[in-house]
């Protein structure tokens, strides 16, 4: 038998680092994170233990990479998805997508979300990783295609709005409505409500929120 050729391994490390981050979220959404193991990681994923310290060092950095993967491929199949919009405002309803992707992560899976922004705040901080730079990536287009003059800058402003909505939806005790902090991003963007995918209903102040804090659109 041949040796398999560089391009084949290098994809069957791909597909085994995937697994291993789809079951990281999925464990953490069901059991917490300090409910669950690196062993247990590697059992639903199919591998061994030790490959998860040959990719990670350590299960704060696996975690953070598979919550960024997963909002990375939520953003990708909200900015992606058919029939793309068209016409002058074709940008603001793809900033709407954006946003609607991310404030429906912290609606959607409250246990995972929860987890991630607490371990964000944590000694270790913030995890530099592929999947995060795929995810700045995906918020850089969509900064990008909205009209943005400076999209390096907004960028990382869109992502920290973004960061204080989740964990607004998500404070224990005290949870903001996501309709209310909706309407705050889509004012401050200048964003009508029904672009994107918006909720059921619209908070009761909506309508202020939108005429009285809105910006001009930044193109």
């Amino acid at each position: 038998m041949s040796p398999r050729s560089a391009s084949v391994n290098e994809e069957l490390r791909r597909r085994s680092r995937e697994r291993l981050l789809q079951a990281t979220v999925d464990l953490v959404g069901e059991r917490g994170y300090e409910a669950t193991t690196l062993g247990d990681i590697a059992d639903r994923a199919g591998s061994a233990r030790g490959l998860i310290s040959y990719y990670y060092p350590g299960k704060r950095h696996l975690f953070q990479s598979a919550v960024h993967r997963l909002m990375q491929l939520t953003l990708t199949e909200a900015l992606d998805r058919r029939p793309l919009p068209e016409g002058p405002d074709a940008g603001r309803q793809m900033l709407a997508r954006a946003i609607d992707a991310i404030l429906g992560l912290g609606r959607d899976r409250p246990v995972l979300m929860r987890a991630h922004m607490a371990g964000i705040l944590q000694q270790e901080g913030f995890v530099q990783c592929e999947e995060q730079q795929q995810l700045a990536a995906q918020l850089h287009r969509a900064v990008t295609v909205y009209g943005s003059s400076d999209p390096d800058n907004e960028y990382p402003l869109l992502r920290a709005l973004l960061m204080g909505a989740v964990v607004a939806i998500l404070l224990p005790g005290a949870p903001m409505p996501m309709e209310r902090l909706r309407a705050e991003l889509f004012g401050r963007y200048g964003l009508d409500w029904e672009f994107g995918m918006p909720p059921e209903r619209e908070p009761i102040s909506v309508q202020e929120s939108l005429d009285g804090t809105r910006m001009p659109n930044q193109r």
